[in-house]
């Protein structure tokens, strides 16, 4: 899959190149997709997409960094009276004053910053792991899969879904947009780099995090180090400093996923004759931007699904985005004979990803559903 989405981007960044060429510069992937396949309605349909995908990963970034200082907090106080919703809402006070942030191009210094926490909290959580598996206190390992045949189809389309949320972007063409042009050789130098950090940290800590604890695995792997009951089974230098890191990271990830919803939201309520910072402009922008990281915050602590808010946004979000529009832009805007190996390997991927993107919506939705009929609003568990 992360073949796939390399390839989907480098096709991106072509076409983008391509326009500019042409004299239609893009910095939206909404005004891309409307300008390349003409259709005014594709325009509303990429804001729809992006704003899911945007929205849900601001979510998550909360809920997991809440998590996070509950892990944190409930090693240095076992039976204290703070609850996961209460930390949340420290988070989203933290997320408020970050959000001020005026632009994309500020945070490059924040991203670069998030980068090396990655290759940070990998090294940790993977030393832990081995620690863990290795100590006298392993836990029992069972990596056998679900019983039912069909419990086993669903959670495979759910599994991609993750994946996708994993690999996905959805926000290319604004990251592209700062680069001077010609910046297609740019960006396949930072793609090469993304997905080059991407595979060696997503995959190291889930290999390893899987060979510890098989099936009974938490999509935060800091609390199954960190259990409930029991010592921890790492130590606890070590995995209070991967907290931190981890902390730190997902402010970083909803920081720079906010801003196309930032964006969106103010270009109807800025004035662009005044100045960014002028009472006019500044006053609208803290009061949406503190509503819409308050609205996340609420969601994240009312509803703690983390699996299920990255399986949904995976399936709605970055599989049409990432997997199937590039494909699509490419062959409106190139053209490639229909004899050509291009041309067929393109809308191969677009028809397969097409309904793995709607089995993994309908799997992923019927997992969420399936978990808040069971589940106590504003609860202090984390539904994987």
């Amino acid at each position: 899959m992360g073949v796939v989405t390399f390839y989907s981007y480098y096709l991106m960044s072509l076409v983008l190149d391509h326009c500019e060429k042409a004299g239609r510069r893009h910095i939206r992937f909404r005004e891309l997709a409307a300008d390349v396949l003409g259709s005014g309605w594709m325009f509303y349909f990429v804001i729809f997409i992006q704003t899911a995908i945007n929205t849900g990963i601001s979510i998550g970034a909360i809920l997991l960094a809440g998590e996070c200082l509950q892990i944190m907090y409930s090693n240095l106080s076992p039976h204290g009276p703070l609850k996961l919703y209460h930390f949340i809402a420290m988070v989203t006070v933290v997320m408020i004053l970050l959000s001020q942030f005026p632009s994309f191009h500020s945070l490059r210094h924040i991203n670069f910053v998030s980068l090396l926490l990655s290759l940070g909290y990998t090294f940790l959580v993977v030393g832990a792991c081995i620690s863990a598996g290795a100590s006298k206190n392993a836990p029992r390992r069972d990596y056998s899969l679900e019983s039912s045949e069909s419990s086993r189809i669903f959670s495979a389309f759910t599994s991609i879904s993750i994946i996708a949320a994993i690999f996905g972007n959805g926000i290319l063409p604004e990251i592209q947009a700062t680069l001077a042009p010609p910046a297609t050789g740019k960006m396949v130098k930072g793609l090469i780099m993304c997905y080059t950090v991407i595979f060696f940290t997503f995959y190291s800590a889930a290999v390893s995090g899987y060979w510890v604890f098989g099936n009974k695995s938490n999509s935060n792997i800091l609390k199954s180090l960190m259990p409930d009951e029991g010592p921890s089974l790492a130590p606890v230098w070590l995995l209070g400093l991967a907290i931190v890191f981890v902390l730190l990271q997902l402010l970083a990830i909803g920081l720079v996923y906010s801003q196309v919803a930032y964006e969106i939201m103010e270009k109807k309520s800025a004035d662009v004759k005044k100045g960014m910072f002028s009472k006019r402009n500044l006053i609208p922008r803290i009061i949406l931007r503190s509503l819409y990281v308050i609205a996340c915050g609420f969601f994240a602590a009312m509803l703690p699904f983390f699996g299920d808010i990255s399986a949904v946004v995976g399936a709605i979000g970055f599989i049409p985005l990432d997997f199937v529009l590039p494909m699509l832009l490419y062959n409106m805007t190139y053209k490639p004979r229909k004899s050509s190996l291009a041309y067929w390997v393109n809308y191969s991927i677009i028809v397969v990803f097409s309904c793995v993107g709607i089995m993994g919506a309908f799997s992923s939705i019927r997992k969420l559903v399936q978990d808040a009929r069971q589940f106590k609003l504003f609860s202090s568990d984390v539904v994987d």
